[in-house]
C-alpha cells in the first residue's frame, strides 16, 4: 500500500438521520470520516445499532447521507458506482435462479454480452469453491454455499472495494471459520479482483483476524470512536500473544466509555425520562451471568475475552449482558473486565424471594422507565395504567423497534421483580397479586 496514493474511498462528516413524526429527527451517524487505500482490509467494529450497516449502505450508494459526502476516486457518490459491490448477511439470492444465473445478475445488469458472462461468471463460481455447482438451485445448497454464491456474484464484476455486511454471522462457527480463511487465503495470494474491502462486523476476533485497520464505533449516534492497526501478516494465529493483546485492548476499549452508574433517589430516576435503551435480556441469563461470576475460577472479576469463549458468546452478545449488569448495579465493566459489584454478590448467593427484592430495588433506583410505571401505578386510584402512554413516550426518544423492545424488557424485568403486573390481552400494566404498602 502506498502511504502517498490517494485513497479509493473518503467518507467527510457522514451524518444520517431519520424524521419522525412530532418528534426529534433519529441521529444514527454523526460526523464520520474514514477513508479506504489500495490494498487494505478494513473493518467497522462496533454494536449492534451504531449504524456500522447503515454507514455501508451509505458507501455503497444505495443510501443518501442527511449530510457530509462520499467521494469515489475522487468523486461524489449519489447511487450505486462502478467498481464497488456489495455481500449482504442474509446471502440475498433469488431462489427461482441457479447458481450460474445469480452470479450472471450483475454482468447482465452492466449489458455485458451472453458468451462473457458465461466465460466470468464460471471463473468466479470455481474461485469460491463452487465448481461443480452451476446448475443448483438455493435450496440445493447449505448456508455456506449461498455465501459463496454471493461472494462470486459481487467478485464477479471485478470491483475494486469490496463491502461485506457481517457476511458470516449468519452462518455456524465451523462454515464461518472455513469461509473467512479461504476469503483470506485467495486475498493474500492476490487471486481476488478487488482493490480493497470495507466489512462490518460485531465479532472482535473476526476483525483482528482479517483487517489492517478496524474503526471502533460508539453507539447513539454512530461515531468511530478509535481507530486501531494490527499489524500482523497474513496467516495470523489466534493463540499468538500479539493477537490476544489486541482483541484485550479492543475489549478494554469497548468497555471503557461506559463508567458506572452512580445510584439516584427514586423519584429523580422515575423524572429523568426514557431516553436508554434496554437490552432485552431475560432474568435468567442476568442470573446465570452472576452466579459464573461469583464461582470460580472468576471469584467476582473476570477477563470479557477469557469469558466470552467460556461461554461461546461474542462481544455483542456479552458486552450488552454486563451493561445491563452495570446499568443494575450489580456489575461494573472496566478496562476489560466484567467485575460484581456488593449487589451482584449478594444477588448470586441469595434464595430467589431475595433475589426479586434486590432486582425489584435496582429497577426502582436505577430504570427510570421501571420507576415510573410503579409511580404512575401507586398514584392511581385503580392501580392501572395502559402501556400506550409509556410505548408513545419511548417513540418521542427512539426507533419503533427500540422502543418495543425497551417497554418489553420493562414488562419482563417489572413481572420477575413483582413490582408490577402486565395483562396482554389488555396491554395494561397494574398492581394485581403484587404487594403494597399499607
Amino acid at each position: 500500500m502506498d502511504a502517498t496514493a490517494a485513497p479509493l474511498l473518503e467518507v467527510r462528516a457522514c451524518r444520517q438521520s431519520y424524521h419522525k413524526d412530532s418528534a426529534a429527527d433519529l441521529l444514527v451517524l454523526d460526523n464520520v470520516n474514514l477513508a479506504i487505500s489500495d490494498g487494505e482490509i478494513v473493518g467497522l467494529l462496533g454494536r449492534s445499532g451504531s449504524g456500522k450497516s447503515t454507514l455501508l449502505r451509505i458507501v455503497a450508494g444505495l443510501l443518501r447521507p442527511s449530510g457530509g459526502e462520499v467521494r469515489w476516486r475522487g468523486a461524489a457518490v449519489a447511487g450505486p458506482t462502478p467498481g464497488i459491490a456489495m455481500v449482504f448477511q442474509s446471502f440475498a439470492l433469488f431462489p427461482w435462479l441457479t447458481v450460474r444465473e445469480n452470479v450472471e445478475l450483475g454482468l447482465e445488469a452492466q449489458g455485458v454480452a451472453r458468451a462473457e458472462r458465461a466465460q466470468r461468471a464460471e471463473a468466479a463460481i470455481d474461485l469460491i469453491g463452487l465448481g461443480g455447482y452451476d446448475g443448483a438451485y438455493p435450496k440445493e445448497l447449505s448456508g455456506g454455499m449461498r455465501q459463496r454464491v454471493g461472494l462470486a456474484r459481487a467478485l464477479v464484476v471485478h470491483p475494486d472495494l469490496l463491502l461485506m455486511d457481517e457476511p458470516f454471522s449468519a452462518l455456524d462457527v465451523l462454515t464461518a471459520e472455513t469461509l473467512r480463511t479461504d476469503l483470506i487465503d485467495l486475498w493474500s495470494e492476490g487471486r481476488l479482483p478487488i482493490r480493497a474491502m470495507l466489512m462490518v462486523t460485531h465479532n472482535i476476533e473476526e476483525a483482528v483476524l482479517m483487517c489492517d485497520r478496524i474503526l471502533v464505533f460508539s453507539a447513539n449516534p454512530g461515531r468511530v470512536e478509535s481507530e486501531l492497526r494490527v499489524p500482523f501478516a497474513h496467516p495470523r494465529d489466534r493463540l499468538d500473544p500479539g493477537f490476544r493483546q489486541r482483541v484485550d485492548d479492543i475489549y478494554a476499549l469497548m468497555t471503557r466509555r461506559a463508567a458506572p452508574p452512580a445510584p439516584r433517589p427514586v423519584a429523580a430516576a422515575a423524572d429523568m425520562g426514557f431516553a436508554t435503551p434496554l437490552h432485552p435480556m431475560s432474568t435468567n441469563l442476568l442470573a446465570g451471568l452472576l452466579e459464573t461470576l461469583a464461582a470460580p475460577p472468576y471469584d467476582g472479576r473476570a477477563d470479557l475475552p477469557a469469558l466470552a469463549a467460556r461461554l461461546q458468546l461474542e462481544a455483542d452478545e456479552l458486552l450488552p449482558l454486563g451493561e445491563t449488569l452495570q446499568l443494575l448495579n450489580l456489575g461494573v465493566l472496566e478496562e476489560g473486565d466484567l467485575r460484581l459489584t456488593e449487589q451482584g454478590r449478594e444477588f448470586a448467593q441469595a434464595n430467589t424471594e431475595r433475589r426479586k427484592a434486590i432486582f425489584a430495588a435496582a429497577l426502582r433506583a436505577h430504570v427510570p422507565l421501571a420507576a415510573a410505571i410503579r409511580r404512575t401505578l401507586d398514584e392511581r386510584w385503580n392501580h392501572r395504567a395502559s402501556a400506550v402512554r409509556f410505548r408513545d413516550e419511548l417513540e418521542d426518544h427512539m426507533s419503533p423497534d427500540y422502543a418495543e423492545d425497551t417497554l418489553r424488557t420493562a414488562i419482563s424485568w417489572g413481572r420477575y421483580a413483582e413490582l408490577y403486573s402486565y395483562d396482554e390481552e389488555a396491554q395494561q400494566f397494574s398492581l394485581e397479586d403484587v404487594e403494597t404498602p399499607a
